[in-house]
């Protein structure tokens, strides 16, 4: 490793450190009135303010930056993985598996009388928003994997995703055909909102990312191997087909963590790995953490946004990262186009 590209790793390690600790202090300070800091110093000096600051706007930063960088491993991980600087954490089925989850449970009571018992629907409401987005997670990835009998093709494991996204898509899109009163939740979890964050949502993100970064990291080699070809792989001792499920693992974990708890977010998965590798390029051990951490101040800067910019209004945190995603990578495109 050269002086100059040591350096710029710890330029964007310094600035990801930086950039999270201030977007943590505009977290506390945005609120239903916009930004304002001495409204929260005032805040933090009453007795009902200082709960409305440390049970409401602190988990929700925290929790933003979390499934921020959920997302952005996944995003890492998933370009790793397919060796594609378009892929990202939703690939694989799990957006579609999500809101299949989300709209059974909120069509449960309608759906009584369409095939599903009473006893069924009771078990499926207990399961709750959270509990079912995530078992529809892990279930579109199964059902991808199933697909593709494995991970021995990255080709196939890709097309099985797009197919296991449609139909998913298409039986959650039966689902609300017959009970209408299900669109207006499954638009909310469409569009993505850190509103509803706690303490105890927060600790279930970090017990994921606890699992999911150790885990994709041991992986890093191994997707350094990959970018030489498969064949250079296999020739280094690579067992491919059980390296890439141990990588689908960790990419179904971390984005089912992040979708149960916040919806489905846009385009932060996609783009902390492209601005990791635009400000320091590295092997993927660094670009994995480096993304997680982006990730993080990616959502949370659009979270922090999305309170701040209209308020007493709040955007979905979802749109914005949308429009800013997107933005980016057509200025991309443009630069490219013109170079």
């Amino acid at each position: 490793m050269s002086e100059a590209e040591r350096a710029s790793r710890q330029r964007l390690a310094l600035a990801l450190g930086a950039l999270s600790l201030l977007l943590m202090l505009a977290g506390l300070a945005a609120g239903s009135e916009g930004w304002s800091l001495p409204q929260t110093w005032a805040l933090l000096n009453g007795p009902d303010g200082s709960l409305v600051v440390w049970e409401i706007r602190a988990p929700r930063t925290v929790g933003a930056w979390m499934t921020g960088a959920l997302l952005g491993l996944a995003g890492a991980v998933a370009q790793g993985l397919f060796r594609n600087p378009l892929a990202d954490p939703y690939l694989l089925g799990s957006a579609s598996g999500a809101v299949l989850g989300v709209v059974v449970v909120l069509a449960a009571g309608t759906l009584v009388g369409h095939g599903i018992s009473l006893a069924t629907a009771d078990v499926i409401a207990r399961i709750g928003l959270v509990g079912a987005s995530f078992a529809g997670a892990l279930l579109g990835v199964g059902l991808t994997l199933s697909l593709a009998r494995g991970a021995h093709e990255t080709t196939r494991l890709l097309l099985a995703g797009v197919v296991v996204g449609v139909l998913l898509g298409a039986i959650s899109d039966l689902i609300t055909n017959v009970a209408p009163e299900a669109l207006l939740g499954k638009q909310a979890f469409l569009l993505g909102s850190t509103g509803f964050l706690g303490w105890s949502n927060c600790a279930l993100m970090a017990v994921g990312l606890a699992i999911a970064l150790p885990l994709a990291w041991r992986l890093s080699r191994a997707l350094d191997a990959l970018t030489l070809g498969e064949e250079s792989a296999v020739s280094l001792g690579l067992a491919l087909a059980h390296v890439r499920v141990a990588m689908v693992v960790a990419l179904a974990l971390a984005t089912g963590m992040a979708v149960s708890q916040a919806g489905l977010i846009a385009f932060v998965g996609l783009v902390s790995p492209h601005l990791v590798r635009r400000f320091a390029p590295a092997a993927h051990g660094f670009t994995l953490v480096a993304s997680t951490a982006m990730g993080g101040v990616l959502l949370l800067a659009s979270d922090v946004l999305a309170r701040s910019v209209l308020a007493p209004q709040e955007l979905p945190v979802g749109v914005l990262t949308a429009v800013l995603g997107g933005g980016y990578l057509l200025w991309l495109l443009h630069r490219r186009k013109i170079a």
